[in-house]
């Protein structure tokens, strides 16, 4: 049987059921979120994918809690069925589609319920084409919208309310990307691998301010884009900006960035680390939780990383999600993620070989 929930809404993309995602074994569909208080405390994320040709799906919780994040990895068999957004103790509600979205944890110690609301439209990023040589790795489009969260997250009986003003990013990306076992004969051409990524989601007052940037190892950019969009608005009333530009310090003996300075038009924006975000809490560059993986019909495994006694070189702790606070040079201020992944070499920040540091 191939038809499915999603047969029943005009949603197809294709002649065949929605079952089915064009034919590439890399398709996958994802939600993501991210959410921190006022003053950045209390930091939690979700993953939540979809991967259609592999009959996968799984999820993954995470809170930061003095100085631990606890995590919740989670992964089924999906049964042809992509309508149905829970994996073991992760549920999704679409509440409005493109504005509220709810997420639900309940397994392992780890509980939450959280109402995410946007605070205008999503952006939709350009589409992600990455080819390494006559491979396309990637292929994809994402939007991405900030917002406020309502809601509670429990660790191990200390239940704690969001508290108010508790903000934060969501995206929906869908596409082709690496997913499940490693593919053995792609190797571009290269003895190490290259891929580098910055993402700048932040909440300023009345706006939010985002960039991107995809470059390669000699810093010439293959996407980006820096766009800010005001409260309770539509892409009519989104400002684009050409060429923005971040500048990056690491921090010593790792590849995190431990502050930066974006520039878009005329505006300069300081970003400031309060804490950090171990990527690999939600399965990306995890070993064993990495997206798409196949545990079986159902596998639930939880996860506490301390966050002072990492590798910082490892290859799977490289992926990181910075808090910041973020200003402004006209006295707008806010708070954000800088997020960084740099793997192999790039030139622009002297970075060389898989891993090494700065």
């Amino acid at each position: 049987m191939t038809l499915s929930k999603g047969d029943e809404y005009p949603i197809h993309q294709t002649p065949e059921p929605v079952a089915f995602s064009g034919t590439d074994r890399n398709f996958y569909d994802r939600f993501f979120f991210n959410g921190y208080g006022p003053d950045g405390e209390d930091f939690f994320a979700v993953a939540f994918g979809i991967y259609p040709h592999l009959d996968v799906a799984d999820a993954h919780f995470c809170a930061i809690r003095d100085g631990k994040q606890y995590c919740l990895h989670a992964s089924r068999k999906l049964g042809m069925e992509r309508m149905d957004l829970h994996c073991g103790p992760v549920r999704i509600e679409v509440v409005e589609p493109l504005e509220k979205v709810r997420v639900i944890v309940e397994g392992e110690g780890i509980s939450a319920d959280l109402l995410f609301t946007g605070r205008a439209f999503p952006i939709e990023e350009p589409r992600f084409t990455w080819r390494v040589g006559p491979r396309t790795v990637m292929d994809y489009t994402r939007m991405t919208q900030n917002g406020h969260y309502e809601g509670w997250i429990d660790i191990d009986g200390k239940r704690r309310a969001l508290s108010s003003g508790t903000a934060g990013t969501r995206d929906r990306s869908w596409g082709v990307r690496p997913i499940g076992a490693a593919d053995p004969q792609f190797s571009g051409g290269a003895a190490v691998p290259q891929f580098f990524w910055q993402w700048t989601p932040v909440n300023m007052v009345g706006r939010s301010l985002f960039f991107h940037v995809n470059a390669y190892g000699d810093g010439t950019p293959w996407n980006t884009r820096g766009v800010v969009a005001p409260d309770g608005n539509g892409p009519e009333a989104f400002t684009d900006y050409q060429e923005p530009m971040m500048e990056t310090p690491l921090e010593a003996g790792t590849r995190w960035p431990s502050g930066g300075t974006l520039k878009m038009g005329g505006e300069s924006f300081t970003f400031e680390p309060v804490g950090r975000f171990q990527m690999r809490g939600l399965g990306y560059t995890s070993p064993k939780w990495n997206h798409g993986l196949d545990h079986g019909t159902l596998k639930v495994e939880r996860e506490d990383i301390d966050l002072q006694g990492i590798e910082p070189v490892r290859p799977d702790n490289l992926h990181v999600q910075m808090l910041c606070r973020v200003t402004s040079d006209n006295g707008d201020h806010g708070m954000g993620v800088f997020e960084q992944l740099a793997i192999g070499d790039y030139a622009p920040l002297g970075l060389k070989g898989l891993s090494d540091p700065a």
